[in-house]
């Protein structure tokens, strides 16, 4: 009405030309459908095509086909008489086929871009488990599918789809059916694409479902303000839809204001939707409501009947007017040129005929609307729409309101496309704040997504990280490692630096066998004292005195060595305290095996004859020390120089700890220096078991054997140990083997002398020992 009454206004529009209209009811069925199409052709009497020629003449398009089945169902007739027919609903590609529908022209843009914005909109508030419905047709089928591909893409889930079919409007069963679904499906998002026609659908079910709790996106098609029955009132508050972006037509809200069906009498569409919107009736004694007041005005009425802005459905059909309008003028402008190149001669050419030869001039029809919009109706040169973002807002006094809240622009550079303002949307009554739709709980950080055979990729259970990773996100595919340095707490959602981990001074085991190593070294040191100070009398003596010099002197040093062990790991302590600890744990063997070597020679002298003799009180002994001593310096040497020992981190073992440790370089070294100390001490032990039985007098190979015992039980023991410990454990292991099997060759072989010296002085006199034996 608008459009036509603005167009006659218009001079340089159709001059001398007046537009009308006619408004023809469209049904959801074939049958009624050619039935009005037949009765706009041939008029109100009887439906007889070709016997209403005055009809025919005056009829040159139709605008109509909110649905592609109606502009299906109405071509197969208009077609017969090449009649233009122009569609304002959804752009449907089937009906761009030139040679299926020669004579339809939609003016509604693509929306090949909706999927992709709604896909944006469910990505930007995390909804991921999204319910699908749609109207039966090959429209909503094409939707539905490139909206499947692109939440694909986006890892977004369909949660179920239903088809609302629009033909079973009176099938109580389907609608029981269809609503028990939705309620029954654990997402709290849906999408519903369609038209008007669909939701009228439900308008007949009698069963009331609530589904308050529901987050609609849909789009302006489906228009949500024409709700079917107050039973559903508040289930689509806080809706959001998705209308194409259109311009304001200037002087539209002041003709809803104005027009009253008082001033055009003869319209009877006017006046019917008058009654109804107003619950009234225009003539007094008709109707049982209440006569309509003369100052009524649409402006007051709920936007379930009329939206006082243009909608974007309105503004398509007010531009298919003025795209006729215009194909029109362009047609008349050629005629009139045409009669006047031929001089009359045609004239009335193209009367009863404006129908089919308005089809060349709505192909390549262009002109720019009131609002300055470039319109062009054509049927490859279909513009991508853009949308805005409506909010549905239902108030408590049946009133509702539609908010813009945000917009999609196709042609936006990518990630400037979708624009939200999310402070400014109203939620579904139950909400209160956007919450998830989400098939599976939330993967808390320190869990991580552990997909599910058989089930889409939303439904997933949640998996704790596995010893050594981390997840600092909520739903992560994949736990990741800390770096190095650090490690995972316990709740493994966040890393903690790593403490460095070493046998330091400072700390109570350090200071414990630092102390131990010193005051085994002192008592050492003062036990080589007493022997100096007696070297002369018989127990010194008794059994190379320069040996037992050179054994306690290397005892003192091997306690000292093992401080070499505490502290922070540096390149001098690691190059020094294997090797230190190697050449003096030698020489105290070697001495041990010297003075058991003594003893065996010494009792083998006394026999008439015996070669041996020339062996005692010579140098030998000190000699094999001295040998002994050169193949394992031979052997640090060697070791010192191939691959030497040096500072270095272990960031593996412990998970809490970096560990500063000596990497001994060459383990073959490391064990070759050891064996060789187990062998001259397994030589030892060996010898001085066989003269255990050699008479008590001046003989100390008990003492020997046991120390050895000792000694060899110690390492035996260490190396089972040293292999399982790790960081400063394993340096403190080594140390108290070091100080356990120095402290037992002090004990067993000095401590029995030092006592008969220093306690029973007469016991060490060679009266004494020739009669008693020395133990």
């Amino acid at each position: 009405m608008f459009a036509v009454e603005e167009i006659n206004r218009n001079s340089k529009l159709l001059p001398n030309i007046t537009l009308g209209f006619h408004i023809f009811n469209a049904y959801h069925n074939d049958d009624r459908t050619l039935e009005s199409s037949l009765v706009w052709l041939s008029g109100q009497g009887p439906t007889i095509p070709n016997y209403s020629c005055e009809k025919q003449s005056k009829s040159i398009v139709v605008i109509g086909g909110a649905t592609s089945e109606l502009t299906v169902s109405m071509g197969t007739i208009l077609e017969l008489y090449r009649i233009p027919q122009v569609t304002y609903g959804l752009f449907d590609p089937l009906l761009n086929d030139p040679l299926q529908f020669p004579s339809v022209y939609q003016m509604a843009p693509r929306d090949t871009s909706l999927p992709l914005a709604m896909v944006r909109l469910m990505v930007h508030f995390k909804w991921t488990w999204v319910g699908l419905v749609a109207s039966d047709d090959s429209r909503s089928e094409n939707f539905l599918r490139d909206l499947q591909e692109e939440m694909v893409r986006n890892d977004v889930c369909v949660a179920f789809i239903h088809q609302i079919f629009t033909g079973w409007t009176e099938d109580e069963c389907f609608h029981s059916y269809f609503l028990e679904k939705l309620s029954d499906s654990t997402a709290s998002v849906i999408v519903i694409y369609g038209n008007t026609d669909t939701l009228l659908t439900l308008r007949f079910s009698e069963v009331p479902h609530i589904l308050l709790y529901r987050m609609w996106i849909t789009s302006s098609h489906w228009d949500i303000a024409k709700k079917p029955g107050h039973i559903y009132f508040d289930n689509f508050h806080g809706a959001l839809i998705f209308a194409d972006q259109t311009s304001k037509i200037p002087g539209f809200k002041h003709f809803l204001k104005t027009v009253n069906p008082a001033k055009d009498p003869e319209n009877i569409f006017l006046q019917n939707f008058w009654n109804s919107a107003f619950g009234c009736t225009s003539e007094i004694g008709k109707g049982d409501g209440a006569v309509c007041s003369p100052n009524a005005s649409l402006d007051t009425l709920r936007l379930s009947y009329l939206d006082m802005t243009m909608s974007a459905q309105s503004y398509t059909v007010y531009s298919a007017v003025y795209a006729v309008a215009w194909a029109l003028h362009e047609m008349f402008l050629v005629r009139s040129e045409m009669e006047s190149n031929s001089n009359g001669n045609n004239s009335g050419a193209l009367e009863g005929k404006i129908s089919p030869y308005l089809h060349s001039f709505l192909k390549n029809i262009q002109f720019n609307n009131s609002a300055e919009n470039h319109v062009v109706l054509a049927k490859k040169m279909n513009s991508v729409a853009n949308y805005d973002i409506l909010n549905y807002v239902t108030f408590r006094n049946d009133t509702e309101v539609l908010v813009k809240v945000g917009e999609f622009i196709s042609e936006a550079p990518a990630g400037q496309e979708f624009i939200i303002q999310q402070k400014t949307i109203v939620w579904p009554r139950t909400w209160g704040e956007p919450l998830p739709s989400r098939c599976s709980k939330v993967c808390s950080p320190g869990f991580h997504i552990k997909a599910l055979e058989g089930n889409p990729v939303c439904c997933f259970d949640c998996a704790p990280c596995p010893q050594g990773q981390i997840s600092n996100q909520t739903d992560r595919d994949q736990c990741m490692k800390c770096p190095e340095d650090q490690y995972p707490n316990r709740e493994r959602n966040h890393c903690l630096p790593k403490g460095v981990n070493f046998l330091a001074y400072k700390e109570t085991l350090g200071i414990a066998l630092a102390s131990i190593a010193a005051s085994f070294s002192l008592l050492t040191a003062l036990v080589l004292w007493v022997f100096v100070k007696h070297k002369d009398t018989p127990i010194v003596k008794a059994n190379n005195r320069d040996l037992s010099y050179i054994l306690l002197f290397s005892l003192s040093l091997c306690f000292l060595c093992s401080l070499f062990f505490i502290g922070r790991p540096n390149a001098i302590n690691c190059l020094l305290r294997q090797t230190t600890f190697g050449v003096m744990f030698t020489v105290a063997v070697s001495s041990i095996l010297a003075k058991t070597i003594t003893v065996v020679l010494a009792f083998r002298a006394t026999r008439p004859s015996s070669k041996s003799r020339r062996w005692v009180g010579s140098r030998a002994p000190i000699s094999l020390v001295f040998f002994c001593t050169f193949i394992q310096v031979v052997l640090c040497a060697i070791w010192l120089l191939l691959s030497p020992p040096f500072p270095d981190v272990d960031t593996h073992s412990d998970p809490e700890h970096i560990i500063l440790e000596c990497n001994e370089g060459s383990l073959i070294a490391f064990y070759s220096v050891l064996g060789y100390i187990a062998l001259l001490a397994l030589g030892s032990f060996t010898v001085a078991f066989l003269a255990r039985n050699l008479p008590d007098t001046f003989n100390e190979t008990k003492f020997i054997t046991f120390s050895m015992l000792v000694f060899c039980s110690v390492w035996i023991s260490f190396l089972p140990t040293y292999q399982s410990t790790k960081g400063k454990m394993m340096v403190a292991v080594e140390v108290f083997s070091i100080l356990s099997s120095s402290a037992g060759l002090l004990g067993c072989i000095f401590i029995p002398k030092c006592y008969i010296i220093l306690l029973q002085p007469q016991k060490n006199t060679k009266k004494f020992l020739k009669n008693n034996t020395i133990s």
